[in-house]
């Protein structure tokens, strides 16, 4: 994932409610009659093309931003980030609490007016899980009944606790109660699409031309490696509740240009500011630092040497000044990372990260034992040659610097630098061709659940062949325990064995920084996206 936390965050958990009818809040009517005459477009920069704007196949944050503004599930999120219902008008839930009948909206429309189907969500959900399909998150399902066995190829889609009952009526079986549901199916992987489109066109989600969808916009323009551009959908159900008419995603990676760009007005709202910028804009009114509940680490590849070895991953871990990292290059309130789970979770002992602690701390000399000893074991007199491969952007080729610099003078090794465009780096990724490998990871919700899910040993997001079944079956446990309580020591439980094994380096918990037009108004930040601006309004040209 892409970015993808302050020094001490405050993150409110998302309310888990199955409640009905709650829809989504009327946004402010700020600026009055003077707004009137104002075109109501904002330009935001996505920064690199998104990868796929197919719910089933997208898996990083820059195509997730799109769609989530072109989509919309069963639930939704308001603007205080709380799951209320979307394309459902009212769900029952059975006392056992495995089973949700949802009612679809009978005004919910795609965006070529044709009416969305409890058919479409069952076809949607069920290509997740085809095998065929390969959706990287396809394992979010999971918690349906059948859903691992048909994803995995032991079992038929017939036997998924997935089915359209009538037209308007959708029905999931759970395995077991799940009191996170509701903000589970606020993600993007269990939006529908249209049926019909499809199985029409393999290639729906590829062009602008012929691509429907059922939220609060539709797909106009797509330049690839240019821009993407979204207009108000007029068969949304909720359309009277949207501000924005138009949203342009430009498509520049360098900072520094996108930085003049938006200093020039050509956009309108910048995240992640050229680090030498930062101190400077601190005082600027339209400056902003919110949490993001993600991580930023560099992955092992634990087949390929030198990181088949676990005291020498864990030799660079302790070789790494964090500090230094987040004072002298981010300079957002970044937090240094000792542990995967980020600050925000709230749980009955105090927050996660805090009762959970850190799992190893900098320290040069013993880095520089557990790599000779590593060595030893391996029977090297010379270590393999390393190279670290990050994603084209200047704050990442900072970070990368930073490390390479800190390797060779805190341990002697000389690390080569390697980088490549972001859909052509999530590819090289995938495939394991790679030794160590920047990436970031965002939580859907704010749970560790979402977070420790990354390493689970069949997870297409875990790209490090890293396979630990004590890690699994915990993980497992934890996702059908009723006891809150019990539920996060088994967490921390899962936790710890990652931690042990150290498949991958955590370096922080991530932050955002952005610079937003003070002609806008009504903009959500969330923790765990990027901004969202469907009730936001142009108040000033």
């Amino acid at each position: 994932m892409k970015r993808s936390l302050l020094t001490v965050l405050v993150l409110l958990l998302f309310v888990s409610t199955a409640l009905a009818g709650c829809g989504n809040e009327t946004p402010s009517n700020e600026g009055g009659e003077a707004t009137k005459n104002i075109k109501q477009e904002i330009t935001l920069n996505a920064k690199t093309e998104p990868p796929s704007l197919d719910p089933a196949i997208a898996s990083d944050t820059t195509s997730g931003w799109v769609i989530d503004h072109l989509f919309e599930g069963l639930y939704t999120k308001n603007q205080k980030g709380e799951p209320v219902l979307g394309a459902a008008s009212d769900v029952k839930i059975s006392e056992d609490g495995k089973t949700y009948t949802f009612t679809i909206r009978e005004d919910a429309k795609w965006s070529d007016g044709d009416p969305v189907t409890a058919y479409d969500f069952e076809y949607a959900w069920k290509r997740v899980l085809d095998p065929k399909t390969g959706s990287p998150f396809a394992f979010y399902m999971y918690y349906i009944k059948g859903a691992e066995e048909y994803n995995k190829g032991k079992g038929s889609a017939d036997q998924v606790g997935i089915k359209a009952l009538d037209d308007k009526t959708f029905q999931v079986e759970l395995k077991a109660p799940l009191g996170y549901f509701d903000k589970l199916l606020t993600m993007w992987t269990f939006y529908p699409v249209k049926k019909s489109l499809v199985e029409s066109n393999p290639k729906w989600a590829a062009d602008a031309k012929g691509y429907v969808s059922n939220g609060a916009y539709r797909l106009t323009e797509w330049k690839h490696n240019s821009e993407v551009v979204i207009e108000k959908n007029e068969h949304y159900w909720n359309k009277d509740q949207i501000n924005m008419q138009k949203v342009t995603w430009k498509m520049v990676n360098d900072a520094t240009t996108y930085y003049q760009m938006y200093k020039t007005g050509e956009l309108d709202l910048i995240d992640t500011l050229p680090t030498d910028v930062i101190d400077q804009e601190k005082n600027n009114k339209e400056f902003k630092i919110t949490p993001y509940f993600g991580t930023y680490m560099f992955m092992l590849n634990v087949d390929k040497p030198p990181f088949t070895n676990a005291k020498i991953r864990r030799a660079f871990a302790m070789a790494i000044d964090r500090e230094a990292i987040v004072k002298n290059i981010t300079k957002s309130g970044e937090k240094p990372a000792y542990a995967f789970v980020p600050y925000g979770v709230n749980t009955p002992k105090g927050d996660f990260r805090e009762v959970g602690g850190s799992y190893f701390e900098e320290n040069v000399k013993e880095a520089k034992q557990l790599l000779e000893e590593g060595m030893k074991e391996e029977g090297w007199t010379k270590l393999p040659e390393v190279t670290l491969m990050y994603n084209t952007a200047e704050n990442h080729k900072k970070i990368a610097e930073a490390v390479q610099e800190m390797l060779k003078t805190n341990l002697g090794v000389k690390v080569k630098l390697a980088n490549q465009e972001w859909k052509t780096y999530l590819e090289t990724t995938q495939q394991s061709n790679f030794q160590m490998a920047r990436m970031g990871w965002v939580g859907v919700f704010v749970d560790p659940t979402v977070i420790l899910d990354y390493y689970l040993g069949d997870s297409p997001n875990n790209r490090t062949n890293w396979v630990n079944k004590r890690f699994d079956d915990l993980m497992a446990k934890a996702k059908v325990e009723q006891d809150d309580q019990k539920r996060y020591e088994l967490l921390h439980e899962a936790e710890k064995v990652l931690m042990t094994d150290l498949p991958f380096i955590p370096v922080y918990f991530y932050s955002q920084n952005y610079l937003t037009s003070s002609k806008f108004k009504g903009i959500v930040y969330p923790v765990n996206r990027y901004p969202d601006v469907r009730w936001a309004k142009k108040v000033a040209e």
